[in-house]
């Protein structure tokens, strides 16, 4: 059976994991424990990043190169179109999604920590003691993007940079809605890679509320102030939701 080493609230992984459901393929995920978890990885694959794909004796390490081995190997229900048109814009569409999505996801839903109670308390442990969620809240104004000055700007999370993140994912969000607005998949007549790729990677600007992710039922629904909650990308979530639906499996 197919292995896949993940974090669970990896948009990456999750990217994987729609592929695979979608195409019907068995797998078992491997929950790796960031940091020593992280170190047996690195002897697995040569290097610590999730996700990674164990298919027999062979590894395949990052979502995109993972997607295309299950495109080789696994004929049923191709992601991929032969198109070469709707090929090539699926392909540039999904990295679109990867250095784009995917990067100002992350800031975003980390600017919004200290802000959202719901996304703070979504995001510690179930078995968290009360008095940590406590501080944890009472901890909230030091998690802003503006207490972190130079130390955020070096690793480019400072306020500016959030706030360039939140300008970009509206822009993006808008281009899709009227993308979508006439044709039921971003590409092709059928689901693709580039569906697959965005819906998974707006994972942090809304949390799917879906069995198949297994998240604090804390987090499901939530999201990011401004995004998630404006009516103008209600038909996004609404579009992304029939995917889940449709093409996502519960274990």
């Amino acid at each position: 059976m197919l292995e896949l080493y993940q974090f669970e609230l990896s948009h990456y992984s999750e990217k994987v994991r729609f592929v695979l459901d979608y195409k019907e393929l068995p797998y078992r995920k491997i929950e790796v424990l960031p940091g020593l978890g992280q170190l047996d990885l690195y002897r697995i694959s040569g290097q610590r990043q999730v996700p990674v794909l164990k298919d027999g004796g062979t590894i395949i390490a990052d979502s995109t190169a993972i997607i295309q081995h299950l495109e080789q190997e696994y004929s049923t229900r191709p992601v991929i179109p032969t198109d070469s048109p709707q090929q090539g814009l699926c392909l540039l569409m999904e990295e679109w999604a990867d250095a784009s999505i995917g990067l100002n996801a992350r800031k975003v839903l980390l600017g919004s920590l200290g802000q959202n109670a719901a996304l703070r308390q979504g995001l510690l442990p179930p078995d968290t003691p009360e008095v940590l969620r406590s501080l944890t809240d009472s901890m909230a104004e030091f998690l802003s993007p503006d207490r972190w000055g130079w130390l955020g700007s070096g690793v480019g999370f400072s306020a500016g940079d959030i706030d360039h993140a939140h300008r970009d994912l509206r822009q993006n969000l808008e281009a899709l809605c009227l993308i979508l607005k006439e044709q039921p998949f971003l590409v092709a007549d059928t689901p693709t890679l580039a569906d697959f790729a965005v819906a998974s990677l707006m994972m942090y600007v809304k949390f799917p509320n879906h069995p198949a992710v297994k998240i604090p039922e804390a987090l499901k629904g939530q999201g990011v102030q401004g995004l998630a909650d404006d009516p103008h990308f209600a038909a996004f979530f609404t579009w992304r939701d029939r995917l889940y639906t449709n093409y996502r499996r519960s274990d």
